[in-house]
Formats: C-alpha cells, sequence, structure tokens
C-alpha cells in the first residue's frame, strides 16, 4: 500500500476534484442537528446549510462515526462533542471507516484535513502515524 499524500492549501480548493473530508463530533442539538464546532464542518454548513440536519439525523440513527452526507462530503468524527478536546482513539477508527468506505465506494481522490490538529489543538506528528496505517494515496491530507 503507497502512503497518502499531503500538500498545503485550502480544503475547499478540491471541491468538485475529490470527496472532501470534514471533521466533526457527535452532539446533535434539541432540533435535531449536528452542532459544528470551528473549522471545516462550520465552513461545510455554510456552504451547504442542509448538512446540519442530514448529519444530525444520521448521529441520532447510526451514532458517532464516518457518514455520506452527499454533496460529495463525508463526515470525520474527531471528538464527541465540540467543547472537548479531540480524541486519538477517535480519529484513528475514523480512518479506517473512511478508509472501507473509499473502498466500497471506489473513491480515488479524497481530501482530508489534518484531523483534530487545526482548532482542535492536536500535534500533526501525535495524528500522522495513525491515518498513515489506514490512509493510502488516494488520500491528500490538507494543512493551512
Amino acid at each position: 500500500m503507497s502512503a497518502m499524500r499531503e500538500t498545503t492549501g485550502n480544503l475547499w480548493d478540491y471541491y468538485g476534484e475529490a470527496v472532501i473530508v470534514i471533521t466533526t463530533n457527535g452532539l446533535v442539538s434539541k432540533k435535531g442537528w449536528a452542532v459544528f464546532g470551528p473549522g471545516c464542518g462550520r465552513e461545510a454548513a455554510e456552504r451547504f446549510p442542509d448538512i446540519p440536519l442530514r448529519l444530525g439525523l444520521l448521529l441520532a440513527e447510526h451514532g458517532n462515526h464516518v457518514h455520506l452526507l452527499g454533496e460529495n462530503l463525508v463526515s470525520f468524527p474527531v471528538e464527541q462533542t465540540p467543547y472537548e478536546r479531540p480524541g486519538l482513539q477517535l480519529i484513528e477508527r475514523s480512518a479506517m471507516e473512511l478508509a472501507l468506505l473509499a473502498d466500497r465506494e471506489k473513491w480515488q481522490n479524497v481530501a482530508v484535513p489534518r484531523p483534530g490538529c487545526g482548532h482542535g489543538g492536536l500535534e500533526w506528528r501525535d495524528v500522522r502515524p495513525l491515518l498513515m496505517k489506514h490512509l493510502d494515496e488516494r488520500f491528500l491530507i490538507i494543512s493551512r
């Protein structure tokens, strides 16, 4: 298996060329909407106003996992709520689920932000090895 690729840039520049992964959490509001913290999840909600409801329904039915959201978007859980620090164990599980989904959907280009490393405060040196175990050359990891 070849290694994932890495670059710097804006995740949204790859929209239309790749499946876009957005980092998320498992919190659902009383209205049934997914709650987004700062970062690419919130940016997705601003671009696609129905994403919070779509993800909220999936979270309520299937739990805090990687989910197809439509619009060539995929959720990638990094934490249980936006008020806690991202968890390395959850990030690794999400990487495994993402790789399996990419296999099933036969995706060749998947753009992924550095999960938990922006507003989440994790160090890339701690997250990178977890992703390397599961993500191959189809995955482009983008840092800002």
